[in-house]
């Protein structure tokens, strides 16, 4: 079974030396993006990420951008938007918003862990210039409307409850 739908997606490189996203495996259904530059990140810090990438999206899609599995098992870093969405009338360098969750007082450390760490070790991250921090999914957007009504009780059926109401087991 073959995916056969494909969008096409205007792309600037704007940083010397990106490569264009591409898929790893053909069922993928996320393409990493990589790292334009060195960022340092000690633990409380939030940084944007710049990819040297820049995208023309058609109306009706949006790219979202995604926690690779890896970092968020590995190293506190976190994507704290995730997923981050980035509009198809957006122009500009499309960068990654990171944070670094160790406690604090682990920015005392002097020595930078790589990106490739294992062990989720607090302290302060180091992120190499093409190193794959975050994936990109194409998504579609529909567009909706709202209908204004009296009470939506009488409309569909009510699951009852929310916020844990199914329970753990």
């Amino acid at each position: 079974m073959e995916n056969k739908k494909v969008v096409n997606i205007y792309a600037e490189i704007c940083r010397e030396g990106v490569l264009l996203p591409e898929y790893a495996h053909a069922f993928d259904a996320g393409m990493d993006i990589c790292a334009a530059c060195d960022i340092d990140i000690f633990p409380g810090e939030t940084k944007l990420i710049p990819t040297g990438l820049k995208f023309a999206i058609p109306e009706g899609y949006e790219i979202q951008i995604r926690p690779r599995s890896g970092i968020s098992l590995n190293t506190p870093l976190r994507l704290p938007n995730a997923p981050g969405t980035i509009d198809a009338g957006y122009r500009d360098e499309i960068c990654v918003i990171m944070s670094n969750t160790s406690p604090v007082q682990d920015s005392e450390k002097s020595v930078l862990l790589p990106l490739c760490s294992k062990g989720n070790i607090p302290g302060p991250y180091h992120i190499s210039r093409g190193d794959r921090i975050a994936q990109m999914v194409l998504a579609e957007v529909p567009k909706t409307s709202f209908t204004l009504c009296e009470s939506i009780s009488e409309i569909g059926n009510n699951r009852g409850g929310g916020f844990g109401s199914s329970g753990i087991k």
